[in-house]
């Protein structure tokens, strides 16, 4: 049985059952107060580059692609590094990954709790 990992907007707010909240963007979500957010942590280097979120931009034609793209950027020593601290949260679960990401399902967050949940 896999991992306890779930995908929220952070402007959702917290809910029981979310366990441990993280913020996986690289980018603060606009008009959001820290103290509203209730977040354990705010791991911005497991997100996606600059050029790669540009790129993608939320298409979801481009997604499969941008999960390929990202995964191997999830190998570069940083990132991987902050993809383990998040594999540590996980393990007790459940771990609730938070993007401002309107389409929570084609977000990084979404590509993050795949990876983690297996």
């Amino acid at each position: 049985m896999g991992r306890d990992v779930r995908v929220r907007r952070v402007y959702d707010g917290a809910a029981d059952g979310d366990g441990r909240r993280i913020l996986v963007d690289r980018v603060w979500p606009r008009g959001l107060a820290k103290e509203k957010a209730r977040l354990d942590r705010w791991e911005k280097d497991v997100a996606p580059s600059t050029e790669l979120r540009k790129w993608y931009g939320h298409d979801v034609e481009k997604f499969e692609e941008f999960r390929r793209r990202y995964g191997a950027e999830l190998e570069d020593p940083e990132r991987a590094a902050a993809l383990d601290r998040l594999r540590g949260d996980a393990d007790p679960g459940p771990l609730t990954l938070l993007t401002a990401t309107k389409d929570v399902d084609h977000s990084q967050a979404a590509v993050l709790a795949d990876i983690l949940g297996s």
